[in-house]
């Protein structure tokens, strides 16, 4: 592919991000998902500046109103050599996803990858751990743990008791996606693509990990992606997790039902609602405001860097959620027997 080139002064390469400095950032893949993450980086976010965009089609350039300057680059490592790109952001087809790991960590770069973080947990567990043992920070965005539905439930948690069951529903509307979609998915349809955000709730919300899964699919015809996903997920502190996940036409559901011993959480996050009802019949509702769920992924990724801190959702949290994944798949090939992911990455 050709690559388009601009003339700009290198910021530092190497050099620690402190706070207070703007941040140069590149992105990789501008479809219409990565096109949100460059609106946030260009027109919301002061410790950022978009320097780099990487897509298919370089010679098209970035038609973004308020992004001057941006270099176009039409393969990502030339992208993530450009010693004005501090941080690396990827939104791309997660079989893209290990080389650009691979080449992330060789500059030395903080990177943040689009959930799913790979297509396989083997994949996943590898990035992990290249990039712990260079010590470049890492970051999946599951992005509905910035949901601040999500964060109601977590508020009420402490109101449950002993958790017993969480039931947790994701349909979302049929697209018009490219011929060679599945291929980016490693051929793996709703549950890598939808429920991928469920498996990381189970873990976010309970704070354990899965011990074992059930799982059945449904697929139009032999050999196509998964289009319906029933799961039934156990934690090591006992939570029965069960999981409805399926393209669907119509109205997009995204719920969560959480039983405890002392009442239940019932959230509706695409209606902004969380409830409450005790035990003794007692009940709060609480209406919480739509959440920009990438923006708020962006700015905590770009804080993490900024301060030096850990990321609030590391490569080991997208790695733990495709092993289990992983798991799901291996059930459904065995008609729904019981399969138990690996123990978390050491």
């Amino acid at each position: 592919m050709s690559e388009h080139h601009r003339s700009h002064e290198p910021i530092g390469s190497g050099e620690p991000i402190g706070l207070g400095r703007t941040i140069g950032v590149g992105l990789i893949g501008a479809g219409r998902h990565g096109i949100r993450y460059a609106r946030h980086i260009v027109h919301d976010l002061s410790s950022a500046v978009l320097r780099a965009v990487c897509r298919r089609h370089p010679d098209r350039g970035l038609d973004l109103p308020g992004a001057h300057s941006v270099t176009m680059y039409g393969r990502g490592e030339s992208l993530i050599a450009d010693p004005s790109v501090e941080a690396v952001i990827a939104v791309v087809p997660p079989v893209l996803a290990p080389e650009i790991c691979r080449l992330a960590v060789q500059a030395r770069k903080p990177l943040l990858i689009e959930k799913p973080l790979a297509v396989s947990g083997a994949e996943a567990r590898a990035m992990v751990s290249m990039a712990r043992q260079a010590a470049v920070p890492l970051m999946t965005a599951q992005t509905l743990r910035f949901d601040a539905v999500i964060e109601g439930v977590r508020v009420w948690k402490e109101r449950l008791g002993r958790s017993e069951r969480l039931l947790l529903t994701s349909h979302v509307e049929v697209k018009d996606n490219r011929a060679d979609h599945a291929q980016g998915y490693g051929g793996r349809g709703a549950l890598l693509e939808i429920g991928v955000h469920l498996l990381d709730l189970v873990r976010h919300l309970t704070g354990e990990e899965v011990r074992e899964v059930c799982c059945t699919m449904n697929r139009p015809h032999a050999n196509a992606p998964e289009t319906v996903v029933s799961a039934r997920l156990i934690t090591e502190g006992g939570t029965v997790c069960v999981l409805d996940v399926a393209r669907v036409t119509g109205e997009r559901v995204g719920t969560v039902e959480w039983i405890g011993s002392q009442g239940r959480i019932r959230a509706d996050w695409p209606r902004r609602l969380v409830r409450w009802i005790g035990r003794g019949g007692e009940r709060e509702e609480r209406e919480h405001p739509p959440s920009q769920t990438v923006l708020y992924t962006l700015r905590a990724f770009l804080q993490s860097i900024a301060a030096g801190l850990p990321m609030p959702v590391t490569g080991e949290d997208g790695c733990r959620a495709v092993e289990i994944a992983d798991a799901c798949y291996r059930s459904a090939e065995l008609n729904g027997a019981p399969v138990s992911p690996p123990g978390p990455p050491r």
